[in-house]
């Protein structure tokens, strides 16, 4: 009998060693509740993923008897990451965190165009913008590329307002054109020999003979004739108050040679012109810039402006003969500060984090990420974490790709041999009763 309380301590001293062994295994167990109010955002513990929201929770189990996590972090692209640290429950305890994830504003696009507002004393006068007629005053002209433009106003029985005004992206610019009365006025009666030639009133084309203009005031102004192949024609002329005065101009024809007339203009005017290489003036803000006696042939036409693309042209002039080139600016457009990252794996299937922040699983490319320098994080269960630094360029595609090594097995402490040990105490006990008996 003593034998057997003897055997039977030791079997239950060996169960009690037992006990906490087994107890290392899984641990006591306890659990975070998340709640968080975007369904499919994404629960990371020390960048390892443990579940997704689904009905406004997730519940993740938590052992504390295993490796403690450090941090956690609710994310979702489009919106505000919610991190925090882990604070393990006790067994059979429930925390609950709240994650509230707030969407990230979309960035308003950088404004490029400006206005212009014009109104005019009395008001009704007609607006021109750059020679080209937009409306009746009070006007606002919009979408207008930064520059500096040349507004008109003109009413009949008033004296024609010229101004200019700089446009600046994201601004309005406001012109006031007070007009003067004019106190009489008459009327123009043009012809020309040859018909059809181009008549400029001022320094403004009003059209072609024959042509008659009215509400001109009762002044001296400038007549000019423009035919092609024939001399310009230009004089004085007064103008009746309440009357009309004829003006009849004779154009001299230009001898045959072998030379010719490139007529330049460009939108918005004040472009520098060269021809083959030689300087000849600006644009105006309206009509065309004259380049007189051009030998006949192909010729390069290049047009510069600041804030603007260059423009360049081939044009072929010929005897006697007006070529024309008209030249619309494009604006230079600002340079890229974002480019795209290329990011792979093997194996695939690869959650990967940007500067910390979850973008999405291999083989993936984003796009837009802006220029400079990022620690990109790839893991996947059951192989060590691959993290790098890389820069991306503005305007190019930067490449990660990363071979994932598997993670090699820990050995762990098992309860196996105490279990054992305690199996073998229980024979010898029994075969020594069994030889007493």
């Amino acid at each position: 009998m003593k034998k057997l309380l003897f055997l039977g301590c030791i079997v239950f001293c060996l169960f009690l060693s037992v006990v906490p062994a087994a107890s290392a295994i899984g641990g006591d167990q306890g659990w975070i509740e998340f709640r968080c109010n975007v369904d499919g955002a994404r629960v990371i513990f020390d960048v390892v993923e443990k579940g997704v929201i689904s009905g406004g929770s997730l519940t993740v189990p938590v052992y504390s008897t295993a490796d403690p996590h450090h941090s956690f972090s609710v994310e979702k692209t489009g919106y505000t990451s919610y991190n925090g640290d882990v604070s393990s429950p006790t067994t059979g305890e429930t925390k609950i965190v709240y994650a509230t994830l707030n969407p990230i504003p979309t960035p308003v696009p950088p404004v490029n165009y400006g206005s212009i507002y014009v109104e005019s004393s009395p008001s009704g006068a007609a607006i021109y913008f750059n020679g080209n007629y937009r409306g009746s005053a009070p006007l606002t002209i919009n979408e207008v590329w930064p520059g500096s433009y040349t507004i008109q106003a003109e009413l009949n029985g008033y004296r024609t307002y010229t101004t200019t005004t700089s446009v600046y992206a994201g601004t309005r610019s406001d012109v006031y054109c007070p007009l003067s009365q004019i106190a009489t006025s008459g009327s123009l009666y043009v012809i020309s020999d040859p018909t059809g030639s181009k008549v400029v009133l001022d320094g403004l084309y009003r059209g072609n003979t024959p042509l008659t203009i009215n509400n001109v005031a009762s002044t001296t102004h400038i007549v000019e004739l423009d035919h092609p192949g024939y001399y310009d024609w230009k004089s004085t002329v007064d103008v009746p108050a309440g009357g009309t005065k004829t003006v009849s101009g004779t154009l001299n024809p230009v001898p045959v040679s072998n030379v010719g007339w490139v007529y330049v203009s460009s939108s918005p005017g004040g472009a520098s012109v060269t021809l083959d290489g030689t300087n000849y003036g600006q644009t105006p803000a309206s009509g065309s810039l004259k380049l007189n006696n051009i030998v006949t042939g192909e010729h390069t036409v290049t047009l510069t402006l600041s804030g603007y693309t260059p423009y360049t042209t081939k044009v072929n002039v010929y005897a006697n003969t007006v070529s024309e080139v008209s030249a619309l600016l494009q604006p230079t457009g600002p340079k890229s500060a974002t480019g795209g990252l290329s990011v792979s794996s093997t194996p695939s299937g690869a959650t990967v984090l940007v500067d910390n922040n979850f973008v999405g699983i291999t083989p993936l490319t984003l796009k837009e990420v802006a220029a400079g320098s990022h620690v990109v994080t790839i893991s996947l269960t059951g192989y060590q974490n691959y993290q790098t630094t890389t820069t991306v360029n503005a305007g190019t595609t930067t490449t990660v790709s990363a071979g994932l090594s598997p993670v090699t097995p820990t050995t762990q402490k098992s309860s196996a041999i105490p279990l054992m040990t305690c199996g073998a105490l229980l024979v010898l006990a029994l075969f020594s009763i069994k030889k007493n008996h």
